[in-house]
């Protein structure tokens, strides 16, 4: 992707609203992974995609700066809830008055936790979960999701690409590249669902229980 045609793709894309361009900014001024935020590109898809599947229970895990959140929030019905997970708490200081000065703050739950831990005491069965938490426990993460996900559900599995080192040997010893690997490689092999992956920035999985 080179990048006049990546300028070329987001002028041809539904603009970004100037709240999460704000929150954008903010995200990469402030923190030290600012990379990890969504973006222009994924935010609208993530909205899109929510507007077409229309879920009315929404679990992230991986909140970091409230980007993907708000994003998928804005494509939701009225009624519908998204319940996000963070388990660094030293991003709340940061997050949560975001979301919360959001016009889709109602949307959202905002919980700092372990996503896999805490997911399952809440007693919902979700309609579409968005997995962006830690890479070296990605299976684990989907077999927890899976659990609470209905049939006919989706998952969304960010960075599954991994900046291309799931195919670079140089990385064959780092546990997150393994994790992405592992994770990969079990759900191609996994009946209970179909699969794709969109080489969309780092990877995105959309994955279908049957």
């Amino acid at each position: 992707m080179t990048a006049e045609l990546e300028k070329y793709i987001l002028e041809h894309t539904e603009p970004e609203p100037e709240y999460l361009y704000r929150l954008w900014r903010a995200t990469n001024i402030y923190t030290i992974h600012g990379r990890m935020a969504s973006g222009h590109l994924q935010g609208r898809l993530l909205k899109m995609l929510v507007t077409m599947l229309r879920p009315h229970q929404v679990l992230e895990i991986g909140t970091f700066s409230g980007y993907s959140a708000i994003s998928m929030a804005e494509g939701l019905e009225e009624g519908a809830k998204l319940y996000t997970y963070e388990i660094n708490d030293e991003m709340e200081d940061f997050t949560r008055p975001w979301i919360e000065g959001s016009a889709v703050a109602d949307k959202i739950e905002f919980i700092i936790g372990d996503a896999l831990k805490e997911a399952p005491k809440l007693g919902i069965t979700f309609d579409l979960a968005f997995m962006d938490g830690d890479k070296r426990t990605y299976r684990e993460c989907y077999e927890m999701v899976m659990s609470l996900l209905r049939p006919g559900g989706y998952i969304l599995a960010d960075n599954t690409l991994w900046d291309g080192h799931v195919v670079d040997h140089a990385y064959d010893k780092d546990r997150q590249t393994q994790g992405i690997e592992t994770f990969n490689d079990y759900i191609a092999r996994d009946e209970r669902v179909e699969q794709l992956i969109l080489p969309l920035r780092d990877g995105l999985t959309i994955i279908r229980k049957k």
